[in-house]
């Protein structure tokens, strides 16, 4: 019988303090019902279909928990929770969203920003839901019931030896309880603190026990002096902050993100925010917020925003290649013409010789562009690090001058480097150049090769790592985030272009490998490059004279957007003695094929064309011309979309040579030969 008494107390205690309620916000009646259903055995469920229905229940009387759907006709869930944390009386409500869609990170981040503590997924795990939810009902109950029992307390002085007994009954739960929520408050990412409001520097008198798992700090160090606080505040940051905090007491709370330096010496991104808390009378009491760390975020937001500038600046250097790459198609191959065809003196010639010698530089900046935006083509072999030792030296060497001296780390390891050869030589030949100028005293620069995994990543697979140090004036910490930028350059004006190192970071990621840089000003600076690796040793192949293909009195097909490409290109292919047909567009080659034209042998077309484009166009006549054997060229712009094509038919980048072209058409011809006659392909064999 002794125990049946405190039950019955237990429930008259709760019929006064009423049934804690759950305000559950959807649009979907069926959701409403189901939900309900899940959790009326924990509080009442109130149910509203808007956003405005939602702020209208929540101005008659308190709430546990907010269930609030995301996506809404009219007020959406984050509009309705800027209203309601916006609102004094309700902005401590605890809101989970409810959300059947958007899982990426800016959506979970913007619902967090508007105050939720946390997100369910539809479709709705049950028992998830009712445990979160429990939670917070569990908190709203102890708080109602420590209120409660704090009345009850009272009372019970003035009773007999069984009142006491209920009292150590009431403590032992109220401690039970208390230890719940501190356990609670233990898993969460957050730092609570209480503050005083007549004190003018920071110095909490309570901080819970997070602090040294978020600071690297205990309670006894931030008592320790008065700026404790203040002093680690990022400089940058330190007069914002300060002025925010000075201003507290007047708007009530506060709420501002900054840099602070924990124990590690590392700064921390926090997020710290209070209200101000107010006696019956009025009066200010103490300010009780939380603060938490978002190093983490901040670090994915810079992530995104470095990706979505270098996405745009790559889509911009494509659209720039492929305008400029039929510039100087028209320009080099306009040179070559007037070398074959027109008698020059002596300083003829060098005139020519030095424009041809631009436009290739011209060229060669686009390429390097390319490589940046990671869009180059590469062919990536096999490759012995002791003959690239040997190769990049040979390089190199005439441009280091008697002050600089390099060390060459080249061991025997049991991997060969699987990449574009002549890719990896000009990255390592410009490692090496920056790192001589930044020796203008001279120095040592060593080159080293190893076989390593890549730090930090879950791959298992096996790398070759190359090393390239120097013991230069190094590079500041404020801007080594910045050095592979495209064009950003600590070069004085006209010694550097600012695409090495973006070059080189370019080329080893559309490699599969990594790229990275260490260095302290003053100190030198190390960069790794990590680059794929095979077991299989390298393939000698002997490169025969293709240049002495007889292609004279074929028949060819050129066709090209570009008038000036379409007329060098057309005149060259004439000088080696090709029958030539020109057209401005695929729609006028598709004409000239339907118009009854006899079969020609080759069909050269541009990529990128007004209407119909290259593809379709040799799609469109190999449906009349069956044997016609097809090369396609690209100014870098489509590289994309060519990539799976290759091996289908010939792809050419402009500007394209003309030994480069002869090839092409050489090698296009034998495909379309071995394509009508399969017989050959097997003798071949």
């Amino acid at each position: 019988m002794s125990k049946a008494k405190p039950e019955v107390d237990d429930l008259a205690v709760t019929d006064r303090m009423g049934r804690a309620r759950i305000l559950l916000v959807d649009d979907d009646e069926r959701n409403l019902l189901a939900l309900t259903e899940v959790l009326d055995d924990l509080a009442d469920v109130v149910t509203a279909t808007s956003g405005r229905e939602a702020l209208r229940h929540l101005l008659h009387g308190e709430f546990a928990v907010i269930l609030l759907d995301v996506f809404m006709p009219g007020m959406d869930g984050y509009e309705t929770a800027q209203f309601i944390r916006e609102r004094q009386q309700t902005a401590r409500i605890p809101i989970i969203f409810l959300s059947a869609v958007n899982k990426e990170t800016e959506h979970l981040m913007r619902g967090y920003a508007m105050g939720a503590v946390d997100y369910v997924f539809k479709p709705v795990d049950a028992l998830i839901l009712k445990s979160k939810v429990s939670v917070f009902v569990d908190l709203f109950n102890m708080r109602a019931e420590i209120d409660e029992k704090s009345r009850r307390e009272k009372a019970l002085l003035d009773q007999n030896f069984k009142a006491n007994t209920e009292k150590l009954i009431a403590e032992r739960e109220l401690r039970l309880a208390e230890q719940r929520q501190a356990a609670i408050v233990a898993s969460l990412p957050l730092v609570l603190y209480l503050e005083p409001v007549e004190r003018g520097r920071r110095k909490p008198s309570f901080v819970s026990a997070n602090l040294a798992a978020v600071t690297g700090y205990e309670m006894g160090d931030v008592e320790q002096g008065d700026d404790f606080w203040e002093s680690r505040i990022h400089p940058d940051d330190r007069e914002r902050v300060i002025a925010a905090m000075n201003n507290r007491l007047e708007r009530e709370g506060w709420s501002v993100h900054y840099r602070w330096k924990g124990a590690d010496g590392a700064y921390r991104h926090l997020h710290d925010q209070a209200v101000l808390l107010r006696a019956r009378d009025g009066s200010a009491v103490e300010f009780a917020g939380s603060f938490f760390d978002i190093s983490e975020r901040k670090e994915l937001e810079t992530q995104l925003l470095q990706a979505q500038k270098m996405d745009a600046i790559g889509q911009l250097t494509g659209g720039v290649a492929h305008d400029f790459n039929n510039l100087l198609a028209s320009v080099l191959g306009g040179l070559h013409l007037l070398q074959r065809r027109v008698e020059m003196t002596d300083r003829d010639k060098l005139i020519v010789d030095q424009m041809r010698h631009a436009a290739e530089q011209g060229a060669e900046l686009v390429r390097r562009m390319m490589a940046f935006a990671r869009k180059q083509d590469l062919t990536p072999v096999s490759v012995d690090p002791r003959q690239l030792c040997q190769s990049v030296a040979g390089l190199v060497a005439p441009t280091l001058g008697g002050r600089i001296q390099i060390e060459w780390q080249c061991p025997e390891i049991d991997a060969y480097v699987f990449v574009d050869r002549s890719q990896l030589e000009l990255a390592l030949v410009n490692l090496i150049i920056n790192a001589r100028d930044a020796m203008p005293d001279g120095g040592t620069i060593r080159v080293g090769f190893n076989v390593s995994t890549i730090p930090g990543s879950q791959d298992p697979a096996k790398f070759v790592q190359i090393t390239v140090s120097d013991e230069g004036s190094g590079i500041p910490a404020e801007i080594i985030d910045r050095v592979t930028e495209p064009f950003f350059t600590t070069k004085e004006s006209g010694k550097g272009t600012g695409l090495g190192l973006s070059m080189v970071a370019g080329f080893v990621q559309q490699s599969g490998g990594k790229f990275e840089i260490y260095s302290d000003s003053g100190r030198g600076t190390t960069i790794d490059i990590y680059v794929p690796s095979t077991d299989k040793p390298p393939v000698q192949t002997i490169v025969s004279d293709e240049d002495e293909v007889d292609i004279s009195g074929r028949s060819i097909l050129l066709v090209d957007d570009d008038a000036s490409v379409r007329t060098v290109i057309g005149e060259q292919l004439r000088d080696i003695g090709l029958k030539v047909v020109d057209v401005d567009s695929g729609t006028a080659a598709v004409r000239y094929v339907n118009e009854g034209a006899k079969p020609l042998e080759i069909l050269l077309t541009d990529f990128a064309m007004p209407g119909m484009n290259g593809l379709d166009t040799i799609s469109a006549i190999k449906e009349r011309w069956p044997g016609v054997g097809a090369i396609l060229m690209t100014g870098y712009a489509d590289g994309d979309a060519l990539d799976e094509l290759k091996g289908q038919f010939q792809v050419v980048r402009k500007p394209i040579t003309l030994p480069q072209l002869k090839r092409a058409i050489a090698h296009a011809l034998e495909l379309a030969d071995l394509a009508a006659h399969p017989a050959r392909c097997v003798a071949k064999q």
